[in-house]
């Protein structure tokens, strides 16, 4: 916490230099708190159902110092109360932050928490490029629903809060140029060297379309990708590929394949009605076609990084939407696994209770062949990815200030 006590420091200093008309208008302080209720069934009988509640409170300030430097800084604490032991309490991803500035506790038991400092960063402009150092958030990629080219700290394609980029440590310079055009360079610092990323960036439209490219290194697997975004009539298209090279192929949490590919195609459409639907087909690379491949493929390398969420190879995901109401907003999210023939289907309805107030209700369902416990060996067979998954819902309230 050292670090984030001398940003305050540099923070009361540009106060001090600041006269006082002119102090509000260089800083701007926000955040929102949050509610959110989960409840999730388990196949092995009622007394096993898990229910999760977690209030969660962010803090976000921005500072321009003297220098016409800004300083951003983010403070984010959760609380969270189980009705079950096990509570699993982490922050971002350490393959993706060099120094530990969170402080946790109940890991394991019905109560925890999770206090994390999860952006302090400085940004500056010199020589015609934009700077940042320090803790950020980085995202790469367009496509909506799973981005193959989001491969800092990607969002699951079923998270149920995706507002908030988790902060990552890096270094990072990016030059704009033309209508669309940029050229950057990202050094991202893991927590130990093996797990640095160093990549390239370009991006430019090209006769309408636009293209983005990536190089480079990542977390010690050379990589390269390209995607591409245009429109083909009253269609949207995009497409994105990512190419790697694996790295402690066959070890215990390595990569399970010498190289693998991980390539989708998505189209979005707007419909007379207002309906729009997003509809995304994925080749998971790293995944696998057998559900016996699955509890491996959820130990490895790519799946514990988050370059990808699911355990099968072949995917169909759609996400419509409807605005029942100017007020009340109808979503739905379906990711289908082709090889084993499951499904996880989630609607999702949105309410705008006032100006900085919304309510959002979930409930999800598994659908497919359930896991069975061998007779023999007391072991768990999993016959499917989302027959494994139990039904959920969830209730998440969130305010802004």
């Amino acid at each position: 916490m050292k670090l984030g006590l001398l940003c305050f420091s540099l923070l009361l200093s540009s106060w001090g230099v600041a006269s006082a008309g002119d102090w509000r208008e260089a800083v701007r302080l926000n955040g929102s708190i949050k509610n959110l209720n989960l409840y999730s069934e388990n196949y092995a009988g009622p007394d096993t159902d898990g229910a999760l509640l977690v209030e969660h409170a962010r803090l976000d300030l921005q500072a321009t110092l003297p220098t016409v430097v800004l300083l951003e800084l983010a403070v984010d604490q959760q609380q969270l109360l189980s009705n079950r032991r096990g509570l699993s309490i982490s922050g971002g991803s350490p393959a993706n932050r060099r120094f530990d500035l969170d402080k946790s506790w109940g890991e394991g038991e019905r109560s925890g928490g999770l206090l994390q400092l999860d952006r302090l960063n400085l940004h500056t402009e010199a020589l015609g490029v934009q700077w940042t150092l320090g803790r950020q958030a980085i995202g790469f990629g367009r496509i909506s629903l799973f981005s193959p080219l989001d491969v800092i700290a990607p969002f699951a394609p079923d998270v149920l809060d995706a507002e908030v980029r988790p902060g990552v440590d890096a270094f990072r310079g990016v030059r704009y140029f033309g209508l669309a055009g940029q050229l950057g360079g990202t050094l991202v610092l893991g927590d130990e060297r093996r797990h640095n990323s160093y990549l390239l960036t370009f991006g430019e439209n090209i006769a309408g379309v636009d293209v983005l490219l990536l190089a480079g290194r990542l977390r010690g697997r050379p990589m390269a990708g390209i995607g591409l975004a245009g429109e083909l009539g009253n269609v949207g298209l995009k497409g994105e590929l990512a190419r790697y090279r694996g790295t402690a192929v066959g070890q215990p949490g390595g990569d399970l394949y010498g190289s693998f590919t991980i390539a989708a195609l998505e189209s979005w459409y707007r419909f007379d009605n207002g309906l729009v639907l997003l509809a995304e087909y994925l080749r998971n690379g790293s995944g696998g076609d057998r559900p016996q491949e699955y509890p491996l493929i959820q130990a490895s390398g790519p799946y514990r990084e988050g370059l990808s969420f699911l355990s099968g190879r072949n995917y169909l995901l759609f996400g419509p939407s409807y605005d029942l109401h100017p007020l009340v907003t109808l979503n739905g999210l379906v990711i289908w696994n082709l090889d084993d023939d499951s499904l996880l289907l989630r609607p999702q309805l949105t309410l705008s209770l006032a100006d900085n107030l919304q309510l959002d209700l979930f409930w999800g369902w598994g659908i497919g062949d359930r896991t069975r416990v061998s007779g023999d060996t007391g072991q768990a067979l999993v016959r499917s990815e989302f027959g494994a998954v139990g039904n959920s819902g969830a209730m998440l309230l969130r305010w802004y200030f």
